[in-house]
């Protein structure tokens, strides 16, 4: 059955401080960034806010947790199930598996694992994890990548989160090279798929390629500059998932200007029709 869900990426100026994940080439740690934004939701109740409005999962960024304190991470998922919502994807918007640099590889490979665990006390199913940013035709860095979301993908197995990747970040930037990373994963490769991500004259053909492989697609549409979506190009990439099979979460995202709640209620009006029962 396929059904409505959000990422907070569609309401990054409603939900407080983002905190993102950077790498310190000098001191060779992890550090965060905080870019301050409005907060009209915590993320605690952000669920809640979300069911009212038609919404049965949620996909969270991992830059929207203000915690992840154990005590925090059991109110988050106190949260999802008293909405009776969801909590379906962890996105960890950080990580480069396929760097140059040793010692960064290590300290990112330790990061995710962390973040895997934040992703099972907090009641996610799954979690995004980035291939890579090496360039699409990089084969070393294609294997590399599928061995090591191997073996994440085995730890999260054992703590009960599946991991995924995205065509996020160069290395999965094509149909092609996505394809190629998931022969190498094998039987547990899974992917999301972004609609925003693929560009270029095969856009569709590789929407159609990596749909079967999807636990959700973002219906990211292409919007003027007052926020509304071109209709016509977002009804093509949702036919050509429905052509493809998918029958899973359409995740709406919304990053225009003016009142995000309003921007995702547009993207919904047009995915709404092709929501299965």
């Amino acid at each position: 059955m396929s059904y409505l869900s959000l990422s907070t990426w569609s309401l990054h100026r409603n939900l407080g401080p983002l905190r993102w994940t950077v790498w310190n080439e000098e001191n060779g740690i992890h550090d965060t960034s905080i870019q301050d934004q409005p907060q009209i939701h915590s993320l605690l109740e952000l669920p809640a806010a979300a069911a009212r409005r038609g919404y049965q999962a949620i996909e969270v960024c991992h830059f929207h947790f203000p915690s992840t304190e154990p005590d925090y991470l059991a109110q988050v998922k106190q949260a999802f199930e008293a909405a009776g919502l969801s909590f379906d994807t962890l996105l960890l918007d950080y990580g480069d598996i396929t760097s140059a640099n040793d010692q960064r590889v290590t300290a990112d490979l330790v990061l995710i694992r962390n973040w895997i665990e934040v992703a099972s006390l907090c009641g996610a199913k799954q979690i995004r994890v980035v291939a890579g940013e090496a360039p699409p035709t990089d084969e070393e860095a294609l294997s590399l990548s599928a061995a090591r979301l191997s073996e994440l993908a085995d730890y999260g197995r054992t703590v009960g989160v599946k991991v995924v990747t995205e065509n996020f970040k160069s290395l999965t930037s094509t149909g092609a090279s996505c394809m190629k990373l998931f022969g190498q994963w094998g039987e547990h490769a899974a992917t999301i798929t972004d609609f925003g991500n693929f560009h270029g004259p095969l856009k569709y053909e590789e929407i159609a390629l990596t749909t079967p492989l999807s636990v959700s697609v973002h219906v990211k549409p292409q919007y003027d500059e007052n926020g509304f979506p071109d209709e016509a190009e977002l009804r093509k990439c949702l036919d050509t998932v429905t052509s493809a099979g998918f029958n899973g979460a359409f995740v709406l995202i919304y990053d225009g200007p003016g009142d995000m709640w309003e921007g995702l209620e547009r993207v919904k009006q047009i995915a709404s029709a092709y929501i299965s029962s």
